[in-house]
């Protein structure tokens, strides 16, 4: 038994240093720093192309990208999504491969840095509160509204594990977004106050007497506390006896195979106080537009997906959708997953963008 662990582990790094060296190689050749298979590299005429944009949120300058369809002409009228990135993610990874696969089926599409995070300004760095995510994405379709070639009646909205538990929180309130989507969704508050499958119940009182004092720390002055800071990588053996296949996926497609510079898990310990209320999957009633959730039937997260559908009771055409034999991590890369997850969501967004309800 030993021995072929010690072959698995040893099978794991080979493969971790391939494709580490292949994600490398691959955004130092890639203008933009996009690490996900398949990227645009260099602006094409008649196909897909990446524009990078700032605008601001208050005073705090976000940094996004936005993608135009094959033969994209500004004289024309184009259905918009607005693509949420993970918890701890940023727009060249997993939210811009979405981004760029929906425009190349004829979607104007945007992703952006959360504010705080990422290439997004805004300090200290890594503040995660809800209500900062919530407003990114408000700030997301305010800019892509405006954009050349929108028709901003055509408006839609996805969101990528915690993108995905913001999102539903933004279709409750904005009405703009006729048609919301989600893959692999994470309900960020449920987890920072229970734990991963509520895994840290007992100690929910001890953190938030933490994150209050670190707000108090910082408030006197002091320096800013982070939870999950520590910046020393973890050994392929140390990442095979993490607790689930999220973190044990997730650790290498963050720092391994998808890793940017820009993306990082830590945030401010205060942030904790924020997180802690929050939770994605209340209010779900508000939810009147077309919804689609799409999940793994593998993921260990799926029980965060399946509690909200189940209470988005007002929402029209709804569908959950599994992605059979997918994880959590896989559909954020795995093609035959992303190939099943865009086709569904394309199908999806040409039935409700096309036919939508003024009433939304």
């Amino acid at each position: 038994m030993k021995k072929i662990k010690s072959i698995a582990l040893a099978m794991l790094t080979v493969l971790n240093i391939a494709d580490a060296q292949t994600t490398k190689k691959s955004q130092q050749q890639n203008p933009y720093t996009l690490v996900y298979e398949g990227a645009v590299s260099e602006n094409v005429k008649g196909q897909v192309n990446i524009h990078p944009v700032t605008y601001k949120i208050k005073d705090i300058s976000i940094a996004a990208n936005v993608y135009t369809p094959p033969n994209y002409d500004p004289a024309q009228q184009y259905p918009a999504l607005v693509v949420a990135h993970p918890n701890g993610g940023v727009k060249e990874q997993v939210a811009g491969l979405y981004a760029q696969r929906l425009a190349e089926q004829g979607y104007i599409t945007i992703s952006a840095d959360a504010a705080y995070q990422g290439g997004s300004g805004g300090t200290p760095r890594y503040v995660d509160k809800p209500a900062n995510r919530i407003e990114d994405i408000y700030a997301m379709g305010d800019y892509i509204s405006q954009y050349k070639g929108v028709d901003n009646t055509r408006l839609g909205l996805l969101g990528i594990c915690g993108g995905g538990g913001y999102s539903l929180k933004a279709a409750q309130a904005d009405k703009r977004f006729k048609a919301i989507a989600t893959v692999s969704m994470f309900n960020s508050g449920v987890v920072r106050r229970n734990g991963f499958m509520n895994s840290q119940v007992a100690t929910i009182q001890e953190r938030l007497q933490q994150a209050s004092e670190a707000r108090a720390f910082e408030a006197a002055g002091g320096e800013v506390l982070y939870a999950n800071n520590s910046t020393t990588p973890l050994t392929d053996e140390q990442i095979s006896k993490l607790p689930f296949d999220l973190y044990r996926e997730g650790y290498i497609y963050y720092n391994r195979t998808h890793a940017h510079p820009n993306s990082s898990s830590r945030y401010t310990l205060s942030s904790l106080m924020d997180l802690i209320i929050f939770d994605a999957s209340t209010n779900m009633d508000l939810i009147n537009q077309p919804l689609l959730m799409i999940a793994g039937s593998k993921a260990d997260t799926y029980y965060m997906t399946d509690d909200a559908f189940s209470k988005a009771i007002n929402a029209k055409n709804k569908e959950l959708f599994l992605i059979n034999g997918a994880t959590h991590i896989e559909t954020y890369w795995k093609p035959e997953y992303v190939l099943q997850a865009v086709n569904k969501l394309v199908n999806f967004y040409q039935i409700n963008l096309n036919n939508h309800n003024d009433e939304f």
